[in-house]
């Protein structure tokens, strides 16, 4: 199997991002504390420690939403920045530029969500 150079930093990152989620798994199952069949008391549902009152189906506020779309939107906008890390000198000024025209339509999306307050939780 013949692999690029290009790609060996890839797999690297992915085999220990791999690693590590195998390893914590492990080791949570393993070192973590077991489930004993005591009473049923201790198996019901609860919500940090607090009994449950009402229903589930308690609808969420839009901002919670609003907030996990805009956090996922810039996590996915830093996912594109790892092929311009990896080839940064073959891209040259055209690809500078090309990434620098993408940062700036980022930015100012980040700051219209932030000047119509979608970010203000307390609102």
């Amino acid at each position: 199997m013949n692999i690029p150079n290009d790609y060996l930093p890839i797999l690297i990152q992915s085999a220990v991002a791999i690693g590590f989620v195998a390893v914590s798994l492990a080791g949570t199952h393993f070192l973590g504390p077991k489930q004993k069949k005591e009473a049923e008391l201790k198996n019901e549902s609860f919500e940090c420690g607090v009994p449950v009152e009402g229903n589930a189906r308690t609808p969420f506020s839009v901002k919670y939403f609003l907030t996990a779309i805009l956090f996922v939107l810039f996590d996915i906008e830093i996912v594109f920045f790892y092929p311009y890390a990896v080839n940064i000198r073959e891209f040259g000024v055209q690809g500078f530029i090309a990434v620098s025209v993408f940062v700036a339509i980022f930015a100012l999306a980040f700051i219209y969500v932030w000047k119509r307050g979608a970010l203000d939780w307390d609102k």
